[in-house]
């Protein structure tokens, strides 16, 4: 093979391949390929390897190298609250506005909505698995840790109360059984509410407030 763009084509396959490009040095002609490793870049890469680099634009007094550090693991929570948004707690679907004042109506209620079920997760972590008390680390780069108390939890299943802890998710669903029934005999009309279980109890506890008995006439 002696045209030089048929070479290039051919090499470039290779190179493209194996991902190695930018790691050699190529000179092509008619009838030649010659290459070499470019060590400058590979000894550049080598040291970077295994390692993140974060930049920032914020001024270090605004934002040192600490702070920034944990400023890009906590994207990570956005990230959940837009899953909690869309697929899990709120399971929003799409919906199609045309009109700005629409889109800004959505836009904010799908905020309050997440911003509500942010605040449930916190009260309701002890009876829960979230961790609201994870140990400070001397260095922001070594992963987090569960507490103690959140180990002790993940371990026993079981909270100091003796109640079981479980997910956010099946702690919502246990509420929803707590119902008020319209039960109509002889020509009468009432309202019973189901017997709130221990958790149901501790939920309204961990909110606050007591359990409504009665519907209230609007």
């Amino acid at each position: 093979m002696k045209d030089a763009d048929k070479i290039g084509v051919k090499a470039g396959k290779v190179i493209n391949k194996r991902k190695v490009g930018k790691h050699f040095i190529t000179s092509i002609a008619d009838g030649r390929l010659e290459f070499r490793r470019d060590q400058e870049k590979i000894d550049a890469e080598a040291a970077l390897d295994g390692i993140y680099v974060i930049r920032t634009s914020a001024a270090e007094q605004k934002l040192g190298t600490a702070e920034t550090v944990e400023a890009y693991k906590d994207l990570g929570n956005l990230e959940r609250d837009f899953w909690s948004m869309k697929a899990e707690d709120i399971d929003l679907r799409p919906i199609y506005h045309y009109l700005e004042n629409r889109v800004r109506a959505h836009v904010l209620l799908c905020m309050l909505a997440t911003y509500l079920t942010w605040h449930l997760r916190q009260v309701l972590a002890p009876l829960t698995f979230t961790d609201n008390q994870k140990p400070a680390r001397e260095d922001p780069v070594i992963p987090a840790r569960r507490s103690a108390a959140a180990a002790a939890k993940d371990t026993a299943k079981i909270t100091p109360d003796k109640l079981p802890v479980r997910g956010y998710q099946e702690l919502v669903a246990h509420l929803a059984t707590l119902t008020r029934n319209t039960v109509s005999f002889a020509g009468q009309r009432l309202e019973k509410l189901s017997a709130p279980t221990p958790e149901q109890h501790r939920v309204f506890e961990l909110l606050g407030k007591p359990i409504p008995l009665r519907l209230d006439a609007a």
